[in-house]
């Protein structure tokens, strides 16, 4: 699908920019083109601190210095017909991971209860499946009410490919958002996916738009793709207006394809802040989560990117470990930075 800059003047990427005006204009509500958030991920190092001010200009108009935290259930684990390259659940993974069914109504809840007392604002909800079954349906349009009456949680449903009656139905029961991510460009979709098309993956975020759903939506960075197949996601992600966007940095996992094949990229950690810096000011407003991978390749430098970032998942990620909760607080109190679990008004 044609991004919403694909017509714009392309400048040469090389260019020395001027990070603190970029800014200031999309401060005043302009747009950065292609070719200059092209520039923000070949930024050179010595230069990566103005970028990161520049990014956290527009964080600080928008979130101050708020984050919000989610909780991941792998409510469904392995199992998955479909072939995504970089997926541990996938069928072309053999992947050492726990497989089983979805899980009850009671696991389901405490997972919820475990979300609230770390402070999360959002409680997503994940199985690993092209889509769901209507009896996965059900079990999710079940327990949400529940949920939602002892806790105080949002919920975000990640349930594969959906048609425009089960979003309909997750709309209906409570569920808040539904998370179904690009992953990357329409162009190198199908080097990492064969079963289901980039496309498909649009389809079922205006199913959702289109049943009153808010959209979280993001990709996986360091697949082997280019600088431009990252900032062309970032653009379609624009246009789509999701109004949540992780970013995650792939995380090889031993069995995928990806991780038998070599062919992700190498991430350093001033890279993986220069791609938050440049999702944050193509997508000012936008909440931005740092997700999967951010221990594995921002290391020590995973504070700054809070920087440019307004989110962060908490705990656990679907097959592997994340940090302890205590050192992400630990990290949020030396930043000086404020949990929040409700929306506030945008500055």
């Amino acid at each position: 699908m044609m991004s919403d800059s694909s017509m714009a003047v392309q400048r040469d990427p090389q260019l020395e920019c001027d990070w603190q005006a970029l800014a200031e204009r999309v401060l005043r509500g302009g747009m950065v083109e292609r070719d200059e958030a092209v520039a923000m991920l070949r930024c050179p190092d010595g230069e990566l601190l103005d970028l990161m001010a520049a990014a956290y200009r527009v964080r600080r108009r928008h979130f101050g210095n708020r984050v919000q935290l989610y909780l991941l259930m792998n409510a469904k684990s392995g199992l998955c017909p479909e072939d995504c390259s970089y997926c541990s659940q996938s069928k072309v993974s053999d992947a050492e991971i726990p497989r089983y069914n979805l899980l009850d109504e009671e696991k389901l809840l405490d997972g919820a209860r475990v979300a609230a007392e770390n402070q999360a604002k959002t409680y997503c909800i994940v199985i690993s499946a092209r889509g769901p079954t209507q009896r996965e349906i059900d079990t999710v349009t079940r327990i949400v009410p529940k949920i939602k009456s002892r806790y105080d949680l949002k919920i975000c449903a990640c349930l594969g490919l959906l048609t425009d009656e089960q979003a309909r139905q997750l709309k209906r029961c409570g569920v808040d958002r539904v998370n179904h991510n690009l992953n990357t460009s329409g162009r190198y979709y199908s080097e990492i996916c064969t079963t289901h098309t980039f496309d498909d993956r649009v389809q079922t975020l205006t199913a959702a738009r289109q049943a009153g759903l808010e959209l979280c939506s993001g990709g996986i960075i360091g697949m082997g793709e280019t600088d431009e197949d990252v900032v062309d996601m970032a653009l379609e992600l624009r246009r789509q207006q999701v109004d949540s966007i992780p970013v995650n940095f792939l995380n090889p996992i031993e069995g995928t394809p990806l991780a038998k094949g070599k062919v992700h990229s190498a991430l350093n950690p001033r890279y993986c802040l220069k791609v938050l810096a440049m999702f944050r000011l193509t997508n000012p407003d936008r909440e931005i989560r740092i997700a999967g991978g951010r221990e594995m390749h921002l290391r020590s430098l995973q504070p700054l990117g809070l920087y440019a970032a307004n989110s962060i998942f908490v705990g656990d990620y679907l097959t592997t470990k994340g940090q302890p909760p205590e050192a992400d607080f630990q990290m949020l109190e030396d930043l000086g930075f404020e949990v929040t679990r409700h929306e506030e008004v945008k500055a």
